[in-house]
């Protein structure tokens, strides 16, 4: 078993990273979660091509090994941008490395970006989600209705953080 007990640091990512990164959904729920248009299994590929039209595509660091992924979409310069495609390897999750890996977008949406508003959709059935971007200080401020994979209504969440 790795070293969950490490000191995490972020870079940008690279495809190198990303057949990695598809091996971090154990579910087709999970990776709706993550990453909605996806296909179960995920593949390096879908990322790839996801990322061409994303911000900053971001990876968390365990030593070498990549733990993590994020990215924003959305932009919009002066107003906002949206995280997207957060994903931890199972190994690392509850370990700080989702902690770590949204600290980092939040100073890279305020710093480099330099938005004022930071966004995000978590649907209704991720409660562990939910619960930690709320424990991250981001609020809701609207729902949305949504399909899942099955077209059976789920809720979105939408949830934001003043920068």
């Amino acid at each position: 078993m790795k070293d969950t007990h490490c000191m995490y640091n972020c870079r940008p990512a690279v495809s190198t990273d990303y057949p990695i990164i598809a091996s971090f959904p154990q579910s087709e729920e999970e990776l709706f979660y993550m990453f909605p248009s996806a296909t179960y299994p995920l593949t390096a590929n879908q990322i790839e091509e996801n990322v061409k039209n994303r911000w900053c595509p971001t990876v968390v660091l365990c030593g070498d090994d990549v733990v993590g992924f994020a990215n924003f979409y959305g932009y919009e310069q002066g107003k906002h941008c949206y995280l997207g495609n957060v994903i931890v390897s199972v190994e690392h999750r509850g370990k700080g490395a989702a902690e770590y890996l949204i600290s980092r977008m939040i100073k890279v949406a305020k710093e480099e970006l330099k938005v004022p508003r930071l966004a995000l959709t978590c649907h209704h059935t991720n409660p562990r989600g939910l619960l930690f971007y709320k424990k991250m200080n981001f609020v809701p401020f609207d729902i949305t209705k949504m399909y899942n994979r099955k077209q059976e209504v789920i809720v979105g969440i939408q949830m934001e953080m003043m920068l």
